[in-house]
């Protein structure tokens, strides 16, 4: 049979085909009145995508850009920083403030789990920044960003949160719950290729990179602060990515009947609810989830059945189906598959990816006994029921 490639990682994710127009129409330069203007309108709905009156910048990066400059414009060598650490990207925040030679306060919990609030109060004293992630992309957990930021209210600690996966999948209100730098990234939930980062920035962080004395270049945020203002970046941006994002928030708000907060809201549903398809579907199949009790929008992480290495998953997904998931990274490498459905995921997309999850643990675990169309009709159970809620609001 014809096999379609299809990406069900939790990044790079999907491709929004009106996105993909945009950027092999882009062939435009920088310093124009024509690019200046898509620049400072997709800054604008960046705003309005991420839901803060804050300032909001591009750096043509990936995420970890965007997190090494919330490191180096938000420190000195020498300040106590707490780094919230549940799986690899946690360890990524572990990393970048060792390699600035801040004082780390590490909170570790296993993989797959969450923080407790009462040891983060307990180690916040004097400490100039906390990192953490919203998503644990790598173990499919979520943490509790809200108690959190409540923990740091009338405190002198700024709050960074990694929402690379978060935002788009998760409801924040960045504002009102005090998170001075929030960081997202082009290749999740807004639908492009790998290549931007974008990121809003409190006015006491501003306040902050006045006495930070870590060295900063390329990605010195007042640099691109002081160009946005004339809608332009510090640096030759990525002009085809900006013009591919301006195209994503334009679909996402005509999901939103015009208006992008809405359009936002429902993206975060469609997460949810695509989320809650692929739990239930795996759970019908007899698969445990790796973080049951803080799961993610964004993905799904599944246990490998017993006496099974999940690269075998992996592997037969791609071999028979061109379905490409992730196998789990670090520790949890042959132990668990991951599952996205962030951004450009659709109902029959989870119908898809479970009906072959079924004949993939036929073909790699004969004696973990499934029904076929088991996990399907959980899916289908999962999205009538939403349905049905729909229809009586």
């Amino acid at each position: 049979m014809l096999r379609k490639t299809r990406l069900f990682t939790p990044g790079p994710t999907p491709l929004l085909p009106a996105a993909q127009n945009a950027i092999a129409a882009a062939d435009m330069h920088h310093r124009t009145a024509e690019f200046r203007e898509i620049f400072t309108r997709t800054l604008a709905d960046l705003k309005t995508f991420i839901g803060t009156k804050n300032d909001v910048l591009i750096l043509a990066s990936s995420g970890s850009g965007a997190m090494e400059a919330a490191v180096s414009n938000l420190t000195s060598p020498g300040d106590k920083v707490v780094v919230l650490t549940a799986g690899k990207f946690g360890e990524r925040w572990r990393d970048l403030a060792k390699a600035f030679a801040c004082q780390i306060e590490l909170i570790e919990v296993p993989y797959g789990q969450t923080f407790d609030l009462r040891e983060i109060k307990s180690k916040l004293d004097g400490a100039r920044v906390l990192y953490m992630q919203s998503t644990e992309t790598s173990t499919g957990a979520r943490h509790d960003v809200k108690a959190i930021a409540a923990l740091l209210k009338g405190t002198d600690t700024l709050f960074v949160v990694d929402a690379i996966t978060g935002l788009g999948t998760t409801h924040f209100d960045v504002d009102n719950w005090g998170i001075d730098i929030i960081i997202g990234g082009s290749q999740k939930a807004v639908m492009i290729p790998p290549g931007l980062a974008y990121l809003s920035v409190s006015e006491r962080a501003w306040q902050r990179m006045e006495t930070a004395k870590q060295p900063r270049f390329y990605f010195d945020l007042r640099k691109e602060r002081k160009s946005a203002a004339k809608g332009e970046s510090a640096f030759t941006p990525a002009t085809a990515l900006i013009a591919g994002l301006a195209a994503s928030l334009d679909y996402i708000r005509r999901c939103g009947n015009g208006n992008l907060a809405d359009g936002r809201e429902a993206l975060i549903h469609n997460a949810e609810t695509s989320a809650a398809m692929v739990r239930a579907g795996a759970q019908a199949l007899g698969l445990k989830l790796f973080a049951p009790t803080c799961p993610a929008a964004a993905v799904t992480a599944v246990l490998a059945p017993a006496g099974v290495d999940s690269s075998a998953i992996v592997k037969e997904f791609r071999e028979r189906f061109a379905m490409v998931v992730a196998n789990g990274q670090g520790e949890m490498k042959g132990k668990l598959f991951r599952i996205a459905h962030l951004g450009y995921y659709d109902y029959l997309d989870a119908i898809g990816v479970i009906g072959a999850l079924e004949h993939v643990l036929l073909k790699v675990a004969p004696s973990h006994h499934i029904e076929l169309g088991a996990g399907v009709r959980a899916v289908q159970e999962v999205f009538a029921g939403q349905f049905a809620e729909a229809a009586t609001v």
